[in-house]
């Protein structure tokens, strides 16, 4: 494994209108500084948290997934996060892993937001995605799948940890920002992993207020990155193999995690 640069994008969204996101994120990365090797951005980044699905929906060769194409390969790293898909007549809350040569993975999110009837608009993903950067292994979630914590579940299997970098893009209201922030540390803590939680700022077209606190946490615990609430800013953190890896050895919490299956 090789250490891994992070861009963590923390911006407002316009109210469905992929247009002015697409054109503000290009301008965010355009100006962020240090290359980076994963870029992250919220979720639904170009429209906003919108239940309105027909509307703003596209398919998997929409001006969207062309733009993160696009902005993959001028900035030669994977660009992340969700938007809204139509996939054959349904809709997903869908989760992409852009990578510079045009190429892409996805993960359909599983626990849709009930209080904000995405269940009722959004059909839910049932399989979970893990991907490879540079030998980390990394699995992607979105903001309500968060409260699920047998959904993220890591496994020790030959000797080995399934993922070793957990990554949550969210549209996460700020009266809930605590559970946000101890959430995103249970995960990292529980399962032995950097975890990476991606949030909106701003307010969006029903009203919702969003102050990001966008952060990493270490396995230990402890934060490696803490994004200021309510500001619009491109990140850039270090993710390091070593200490992760020499934690686990000395821990061995793996080995002795229970083992069972979900049905």
């Amino acid at each position: 494994m090789q250490d891994i640069n992070l861009s963590l994008v923390q911006t407002s969204l316009a109210w469905e209108n992929p247009e002015a996101n697409l054109d503000h994120f290009t301008k965010m990365l355009e100006t962020s500084g240090n290359p980076a090797d994963l870029v992250i951005l919220p979720e639904m980044f170009n429209t906003g948290f919108t239940m309105n699905a027909v509307k703003n929906a596209e398919d998997m060769s929409g001006r969207s997934l062309q733009w993160m194409a696009d902005a993959a390969s001028k900035k030669n790293c994977v660009l992340c996060g969700s938007l809204i898909i139509l996939d054959q007549g349904k809709y997903f809350n869908r989760f992409i892993w852009m990578r510079p040569d045009g190429s892409h993975e996805h993960y359909d999110k599983k626990h849709l937001f009930r209080m904000g009837d995405e269940h009722r608009h959004f059909s839910a993903g049932n399989k979970k995605l893990i991907t490879e950067l540079k030998g980390w292994k990394v699995m992607p979630l979105i903001c309500y799948d968060l409260r699920f914590p047998l959904w993220s579940k890591n496994e020790f299997i030959d000797n080995d940890y399934t993922y070793d970098l957990l990554i949550y893009v969210a549209n996460w209201p700020a009266a809930r920002a605590q559970a946000w922030s101890s959430l995103i540390t249970g995960r990292a803590i529980e399962n032995m992993t950097y975890t990476a939680g991606v949030n909106r700022v701003g307010t969006d077209g029903r009203g919702y207020e969003y102050n990001g606190s966008s952060l990493v946490v270490a396995p230990d615990g402890h934060s490696v990155c803490r994004i200021p609430p309510d500001k619009e800013v491109v990140t850039n953190i270090l993710l390091k193999a070593t200490p992760m890896l020499e934690l686990r050895e000395k821990l061995g919490v793996g080995k002795d995690w229970d083992k069972f299956e979900l049905i």
